[in-house]
């Protein structure tokens, strides 16, 4: 049972692919890997972090202001994972741009704030929040990874070229937003053709 509660937020309940949800930073920031990198590591924090700390003091907030105190510790790690970046990456901060701070109000920590955190043990809930932090980077790293190898021919991770460049002329649509609708509508199709979402 334990299992199952990190496993079904990867594929079955995946927040992009299955639910839908966090759209906006999937199609916004997914131009190339580096980026979607960028964007997991900070949203498996903010989550698995918030999550925690929600499901761990879930019996000392009051009932009546429990979204606004959500949102207030969310708030506080996007905070610090936000300066932490700004510190230590300024380029992948340049890119992440506003979504970086947006992470606040992102459907899919909140949403797992309010019907699992605050509901469930800890232990449960690290699970959880991992299971969702995973698929969830599964998700823009797959999408991310098309777009740049298509859009630019290759994939270049923190300046190293992963995959080399195999054409001469990419199709450079695929980097813009039109770019990210038909990959996220393709890998959406494919997924539900072959049943797995």
């Amino acid at each position: 049972m334990k299992f199952q509660e990190f496993t079904k937020g990867i594929i079955k309940n995946n927040a992009v692919f299955a639910l839908a949800l966090g759209l906006c930073p999937t199609l916004a920031i997914t131009t190339s890997v580096e980026n979607a990198l960028g964007m997991s590591l900070a949203f498996a924090f903010v989550l698995i972090s918030s999550n925690l700390i929600i499901s761990a003091l879930k019996r000392f907030i009051p009932q009546e202001v429990r979204i606004p105190c959500f949102i207030v510790i969310i708030a506080s790690l996007v905070t610090a994972i936000d300066l932490f970046i700004h510190g230590y990456s300024p380029t992948l901060y340049e890119h992440l741009g506003i979504f970086l701070p947006l992470i606040v109000v992102n459907c899919i920590i909140l949403g797992r704030a309010e019907a699992f955190a605050s509901k469930h043990s800890v232990s449960d809930t690290f699970l959880d929040a991992a299971g969702v932090s995973v698929g969830f980077a599964l998700a823009i790293i797959s999408v991310s990874a098309i777009r740049e190898l298509l859009g630019s021919g290759t994939i270049v991770i923190f300046g190293h070229e992963v995959v080399p460049a195999f054409t001469s002329s990419p199709a450079v649509v695929m980097l813009l937003p039109p770019g990210a609708f038909l990959t996220i509508g393709i890998l959406l199709a494919l997924l539900k053709r072959a049943k797995v979402i």
